[in-house]
């Protein structure tokens, strides 16, 4: 028999943190706690879910993002703080038209680096940006296919794995990966499989090379339009965001949780998410390179 699942709120007994979950007479238990609130003197049963990550991973205050676990956010205001964290850095950034998001930004905040397009598109890559005077090397490519950008020649068409088979590694390099979008509109099995493909190459990379840095870039919300909603729903994201923390779990390498970022972001959800997004997202990166 199937139920009609609803939404309710639960809260702490000090009233101080609540939570919108899932409830109803009847829910499975999978990995999940239950909270029972079943009436004492009836015996009618109302259940509902438990939090999967016990809470979220951050929240937004006075406009920053503020991060309720690991490394500790800082705000890079300018182009002086953001090269001065770099400074000596190589960063290679991998995936689709959101990682390129992030290139343009460090384009835009590095204008002392020198440019140059490797006979690709620029939409597709490569992308390259150099600062000789501070050391730093930015570049962008794109994931190899099922692509959907306009026109990318076959010659570039790379996979991340062997990009990062052909890596050296190292304390100075920083590999950011951001994959998603593309595969909307094919079986998760086809997801899954790359991004197992993925891990393998970021194990192998760890293994001759443990102290590069690797940051994984999750799925974001996106304004729902009829089309996008039929090709690249949310819903899609939400469990693509669960294979990827599954995939990687047990692995060496820090999330940008951008589905939370979004959700919790006062401006409007959009595929490619707005500036201030983008800059929150480099204040958590440059926060992993630089965390003191």
């Amino acid at each position: 028999m199937k139920y009609l699942n609803s939404s309710c709120r639960t809260s702490t007994s000090s009233g101080v943190i609540s939570e919108i979950t899932t409830c109803n007479v009847c829910l499975r238990q999978n990995n999940r706690s239950l909270c029972d609130f079943t009436d004492l003197h009836t015996g009618q049963p109302w259940v509902s879910e438990g939090s999967e990550k016990s809470g979220l991973s951050g929240y937004y205050y006075q406009g920053v993002w503020r991060s309720l676990g690991g490394t500790k956010v800082h705000k890079f205001n300018n182009a002086s703080a953001m090269s001065q964290c770099l400074k000596g850095k190589t960063v290679h950034l991998y995936g689709d038209s959101t990682i390129r998001q992030w290139y343009e930004y460090l384009d835009a905040a590095l204008p002392d680096a020198k440019r140059v397009n490797l006979n690709g598109s620029e939409q597709a890559g490569p992308l390259i940006m150099w600062d000789s005077a501070k050391d730093i090397l930015v570049t962008y490519r794109c994931h190899g296919p099922p692509i959907r950008f306009h026109k990318v020649p076959t010659s570039q068409l790379r996979y991340i794995a062997n990009e990062l088979d052909g890596l050296v590694g190292g304390s100075n390099t920083i590999v950011v990966v951001g994959i998603w979008s593309h595969f909307s509109t094919f079986p998760i099995q086809i997801y899954i499989r790359r991004l197992q493909s993925i891990r393998g190459a970021v194990v192998r990379l760890l293994n001759r090379a443990p102290d590069t840095l690797v940051v994984i870039r999750t799925a974001n919300l996106k304004d729902l339009t009829l089309y996008e909603t039929l090709t690249n729903s949310d819903w899609y994201s939400l469990q693509g965001d669960k294979v990827i923390r599954a995939v990687v779990k047990g692995v060496n390498v820090h999330i940008v949780d951008a589905l939370e970022m979004t959700l919790a972001h006062h401006l409007p959800h959009s595929l490619h998410p707005q500036r201030p997004i983008i800059r929150d997202m480099i204040d958590v990166l440059l926060s992993y390179i630089c965390p003191q």
